[in-house]
């Protein structure tokens, strides 16, 4: 995926919105990554800040890096430092860190180029990790919302990674990269269950900030998205979703 630049891309047509809109991240999460108290942290393709905010939020030091200034013109009005550049072109200048962190992203950054990248930039004994949200809307409207994507885009679930279960391919291309540079120890992989509500707007409001579904073909995307509102209002207006999110990490050797 880091080689579809237009979808990637797309993040930034309305960056505000993915801010708003976007989910969070778990606070034990957090909590696993601040195990060792760092002090510097650098969020890899920050966006707007959603992830880096946590961290701040913690007392650290966090400089994000993103190539789309329209994400990263907001991460700054949330009071992060934000270096404009794909993760692999960025020039750290000697700094080092004590934490990377990159929240939704990673699989735009090339694996390889960007594990030994982070191997360069994260001080001995120094943590990475790698972190994606995975939500599944719970009861009567899974099903419903499902057969509006069977009637309007059924070729969409097969490949979105809004719909489909997020496959460990993901993960496990993480965990390579990390794993050939030979700088870290055994990367682990970790799931932290948590759950939110969403109202109709909210969640169409949510599925405009995936490429998969603001890269559809304008009248596609307006009958597909009138139909999901329309379901979720007639069972209710409101919902949940129960998010896995998933943590790929490893510890930067000291030798």
């Amino acid at each position: 995926m880091h080689e579809d630049r237009a979808r990637a891309g797309s993040f930034g047509e309305d960056a505000v919105l993915y801010d708003r809109a976007r989910p969070s991240y778990p606070a034990a999460l957090v909590d696993a990554l601040m195990v060792n108290q760092p002090q510097e942290v650098l969020d890899v393709g920050c966006g707007t800040g959603i992830a880096g905010r946590l961290f701040a939020d913690r007392e650290c030091r966090v400089l994000g890096v993103e190539p789309d200034p329209r994400m990263a013109a907001v991460a700054r009005r949330h009071k992060l430092a934000v270096e404009c550049a794909t993760f692999e072109m960025w020039e750290p200048l000697d700094r080092r860190f004590d934490l990377l962190v990159c929240g939704q992203a990673w699989h735009w950054v090339d694996p390889d180029a960007g594990a030994e990248k982070a191997t360069a930039v994260l001080r001995p004994g120094g943590r990475i990790g790698l972190f994606w949200n995975q939500g599944r809307p719970v009861g009567d409207i899974g099903p419903a919302l499902d057969e509006v994507y069977r009637r309007i885009a059924p070729d969409l679930e097969e490949y979105s990674i809004l719909l489909r279960p997020l496959g460990h391919e993901r993960f496990e291309a993480a965990a390579s990269g990390l794993a050939a540079t030979g700088a870290f120890d055994v990367p682990t992989v970790t799931a932290y269950a948590w759950s939110r509500s969403y109202t109709s707007k909210e969640w169409i409001d949510h599925l405009m900030t995936h490429s998969d579904h603001r890269t559809l073909p304008q009248v596609l995307r307006a009958a597909l998205l009138e139909e999901i509102s329309t379901a979720i209002r007639g069972l209710g207006g409101t919902f949940r979703v129960d998010y896995t999110c998933w943590l790929v990490t490893a510890i930067r050797l000291l030798s």
